[in-house]
């Protein structure tokens, strides 16, 4: 109880609420109302007829000030979250945490949240927070938000920037800033510093020191964090668009080791950094050029050289190799699973990418034209392709299929006709037919004699 005390003094020490905030209007800080989404110019409107206080918040007023189009909106609000469902016939509150309220209008949702207050928050024995609920004024909630970029207040209908603690400033001066004490703030929510990472990467802002410096050390307390929320945040740091420098800086920060435990082995080894690097950078220009990208297929990259060194011990001990391929991969996504919550629909895309590599190797009879009627033939070419971009394997056999998947059927024959036989298939399919013939000498008694004792 009196530890709980002093934090709570010292944390209002450290984080003094701030009730004046500076006004921006629109002449200074250029962004129009016409330039956000029409649903989340509805749901402030209808808020605030109804009497309440809203404000988009947050990310896209972020990102509408250094010009990036935001991909969501957020929406905070004096109204609590059973005010808002009364006002939205398509909403539903959720959450544990804190509530929050989904707001559906037509393709769009817009998540509304009501102002929180910056303290008696229930949290753990480390200090991160478990339960958020207790409401409070604007200058509480900007308070409790994570850095001053992302605790900037935007009123569609005024067009006036509410900023509590110089955000806009500090975007101008390319600066990230934690509001409060970074080592306070950490324990409270971990991801913190995750975040940081993801936002100077992709912002292009310098780390402030003071929030920089305590990540190193306190990179244990991500093993606090669920892995669901784990999961969740290292999606968007991967599809941030800046994933190159996201895992660059992860690295210098001392944070991988608790998020992909086997990345620092994979980034160690030459030709497994080149693989996922160059996985890395396609899915950075994927995202940049607004093209889909796949969770699954990433993660595939990530892991596959933790696969190929699990499958090839596997082998070289005698194990068959496609139930060793198998084995190897459910022991690399296992491992995983302790501080990421793959989903299982992810490990499914990834485990069905890894399964189809060998199979390439095999180029003859009717296999070829099984497996480019695969439903994820596409994801296991491509996946394919970037082993033989990095090294792994000859650009030969991407080639080889890309021709074969677009030739006509006489193109296809002479193709097989030309085709290698895999070094690897050809002694199985070899030891099989041994196994089948008839021993030299045999006659035609023993034949009958052999037939009768496998009847009886």
């Amino acid at each position: 109880m009196i530890r709980k005390l002093l934090r709570k003094v010292f944390t209002r020490a450290a984080t003094p609420v701030q009730t004046e905030p500076a006004l921006i209007p629109v002449e200074q800080h250029g962004i129009r109302r016409e330039q956000l989404s029409p649903a989340a110019r509805k749901v402030c409107a209808v808020l605030q007829e109804g009497g309440h206080k809203a404000y988009v918040v947050g990310g896209a007023v972020r990102d509408l000030l250094i010009g990036h189009p935001p991909k969501d909106y957020d929406v905070a609000t004096s109204a609590t979250p059973e005010q808002v469902r009364a006002l939205f016939r398509r909403s539903r509150i959720i959450g544990r945490r804190f509530k929050i309220v989904h707001v559906m209008s037509g393709p769009e949702t817009i998540e509304v949240s009501t102002f929180r207050a910056s303290q008696d928050a229930e949290t753990d024995e480390h200090g991160r927070v478990l339960h958020d609920n207790v409401y409070g004024s604007q200058a509480e909630d900007a308070t409790r938000r994570d850095f001053t970029v992302n605790a900037l207040y935007y009123d569609p209908t005024q067009e006036v920037i509410v900023d509590y603690h110089h955000g806009v400033a500090d975007l101008k001066q390319k600066t990230l800033r934690m509001i409060g004490d970074p080592r306070t703030r950490y324990r409270e929510d971990p991801v913190r510093m995750l975040r940081a990472v993801r936002l100077g990467a992709k912002l292009g802002l310098s780390i402030d020191p003071a929030a920089r410096t305590p990540i190193r050390e306190m990179a244990v307390l991500l093993e606090n964090v669920p892995a669901a929320r784990l999961f969740d945040e290292m999606l968007k740091l991967l599809f941030s668009g800046y994933a190159v420098k996201c895992l660059t800086q992860l690295r210098e920060e001392g944070l991988h080791h608790g998020l992909l435990p086997l990345l620092d082995v994979i980034l160690e080894q030459p030709m497994g950094e080149r693989f996922v690097w160059l996985s890395l950078e396609n899915t950075d220009e994927r995202v940049r050029q607004d093209k889909s990208v796949s969770p699954g297929f990433l993660f595939a990259t990530l892991l596959w050289h933790e696969v190929l060194k699990n499958w090839e011990a596997r082998k070289a001990k005698g194990e068959y190799p496609q139930p060793a391929l198998f084995e190897a991969m459910d022991e690399v996504l296992d491992s995983q699973a302790r501080k990421l919550a793959i989903t299982r629909r992810i490990a499914g895309d990834i485990k069905d990418i890894w399964a189809l590599q060998p199979r390439f190797d095999k180029r003859v009879g009717k296999t070829p034209y099984r497996l480019i009627e695969q439903p994820r033939y596409r994801a296991g070419w491509d996946f394919l392709r970037l082993r033989a971009q990095s090294g792994e394997i000859s650009m030969d056999i991407p080639d080889w299929w890309d021709r074969f998947a677009h030739a006509g059927h006489e193109q296809r024959d002479a193709l097989l006709r030309d085709a290698p036989t895999s070094s690897e298939a050809a002694p199985a399919a070899k030891k099989r037919r041994r196994k089948r013939r008839k021993p030299a000498g045999t006659n035609t008694e023993a034949s009958i004699a052999t037939s009768d004792a496998n009847a009886e």
